[in-house]
């Protein structure tokens, strides 16, 4: 891996990081800086694998990019679909687990003191 294998998944991890945040409507309670982190993360990846498989890197290829982009996707995606919304008080919570106090065989106890 060289220099603008390097360059190249930085710059497509941030530019799919920034494109999943525009293209996820409304408020995600993952932060822009882990989206694009992610992004360089999976875009990394990406060159990794292709560089396994036998890409050379030498020259300016199609799959290294298709590769990268589809990682750093996949990757994006999954932390904006996991991420859930933010509550109206701007705390987060995960997709399906319901508001207010924690259900359970204590929920309905009373505590001697």
């Amino acid at each position: 891996m060289n220099g603008t294998t390097l360059v190249g998944a930085l710059v497509v991890g941030l530019v799919v990081g920034a494109l999943g945040r525009v293209v996820v409507p409304g408020r995600t309670a993952a932060p822009v800086w882990l989206t694009l982190a992610l992004g360089v993360a999976a875009a990394l990846l990406g060159a990794i694998v292709v560089g396994l498989v036998g890409g050379d890197g030498t020259r300016p290829a199609v799959l290294p990019l298709v590769v990268q982009s589809g990682f750093a996707a996949v990757a994006v995606g999954l932390a904006l679909a996991t991420a859930g919304r933010p509550d109206p008080d701007g705390s987060a919570r995960p997709p399906g687990v319901p508001e207010g106090p924690p259900a359970g065989p204590a929920a309905g106890r009373k505590e001697w003191s």
